[in-house]
């Protein structure tokens, strides 16, 4: 439910920490008594004990089997973020907790190169992230990612990398390693080229001209690159799409995606209270076209239905993508990664034992 009292608060995508659906006990922020608005929470890191790193997924949908997840919870805020209810098995909440309580898993490193010098390991393309970014601003001060791709580079296995942060291309040296045995692929999120917007709907993301030169010097250095148009947000980014495209092609992708905006769970409450904060006026139709592509839902989590919706406008959207990506030449070829030279690391032991 929209709680029209609550501010947005500076530098965070949500203004609410809303309750957990699985907890009984709640515990919420307390709002200033003089600007009656809830403080922006420090961000907090909290260890993650997990002693396996690569999540697998069987969704008939998503075109990767297994991922990497160095973090859980992500800085950058985005208020539509479908990651957001992942934060309520930890029994937190998909709100502020989620883009200020974050879980690190700082023995990823070794958990990877544990599992690629198991002999039963089969190389597949792992893809990170699956969930959060790995890239999110925590990273540069941790580089537990870059430590994860040493990994990868070291054994030649590929990789799938997706993000929309322009600190991917601090680790240049070591994925230019990987392309050059066909071994990785970049994707960055282009949500909106709007500064203004981005700013308050991915408060702690990079820019979108950041992202644009992400995509350039990843290409000039030889590194397959596409852009995700993700989510596109109907009423309110869907008209930038073609320009994106556009954009994309001319700063070096060779491939392009998107996705519709999704909804799930208490996510729902949290973007329709960021609409009435941010964009009233666009409000009504944003979610009247939403509920167009859903079926008369704000969100839908059948398989084959949850990326691309259905309806007029759905279909829209997808003729639209048909027509520029041959225009533009993109995707005129698979982006199939090799595990051709895949070597497995040792242990870590010395070779003399």
């Amino acid at each position: 439910m929209c709680k029209e009292n609550l501010q947005p608060i500076k530098g965070r995508g949500s203004s609410d920490n809303p309750e957990n659906r699985f907890e009984r006990i709640y515990t919420d922020y307390d709002l200033d008594q003089e600007t009656g608005e809830k403080p922006s929470p420090d961000t907090t890191i909290l260890k993650d004990h997990t002693s396996e790193i690569i999540s697998t997924n069987q969704s008939p949908d998503i075109p990767f089997d297994k991922s990497i997840n160095p973090y859980r919870g992500c800085e950058h805020g985005c208020v539509y973020c479908y990651a957001r209810p992942t934060h309520q098995f930890l029994g937190m909440s998909a709100g502020l907790d989620f883009e200020s309580k974050i879980v690190v898993k700082h023995k990823a490193p070794g958990l990877l190169r544990k599992t690629l010098a198991d002999p039963s390991w089969k190389p597949e393309v792992l893809v990170m992230s699956g969930v959060t970014d790995p890239y999110q601003p925590i990273e540069s001060k941790l580089e537990i990612t870059r430590s994860c791709i040493e990994v990868l580079a070291g054994s030649r296995h590929p990789v799938g990398i997706i993000t929309k942060n322009y600190m991917v291309t601090r680790d240049i040296d070591l994925l230019k390693q990987l392309a050059e045995i066909n071994a990785v692929h970049v994707t960055i999120s282009i949500t909106t080229l709007d500064s203004d917007l981005a700013r308050v709907m991915e408060p702690r993301t990079s820019r979108p001209e950041r992202r644009l030169e992400a995509v350039r010097k990843l290409s000039e250095s030889g590194i397959p690159v596409g852009v995700n148009v993700a989510p596109i947000i109907p009423g309110l980014t869907d008209h930038e799409c073609v320009n994106i495209l556009e954009e994309a092609a001319t700063s070096g992708a060779t491939r392009a995606g998107y996705t519709l905006l999704r909804l799930p769970y208490g996510v729902k409450d949290l973007f329709v209270q960021w609409l009435e904060n941010h964009y009233p006026d666009r409000k009504h139709k944003v979610l009247n076209r939403l509920l167009d592509i859903r079926n008369g839902k704000l969100n839908r989590a059948e398989f084959g239905e949850r990326f691309r919706g259905t309806g007029h406008f759905a279909s829209q959207i997808q003729e639209l993508f048909r027509h520029h990506l041959r225009r533009l030449g993109l995707n005129r070829e698979a982006a199939l990664l090799s595990t051709d030279y895949f070597k497995r690391p040792d242990h870590g032991q010395m070779s003399l034992f």
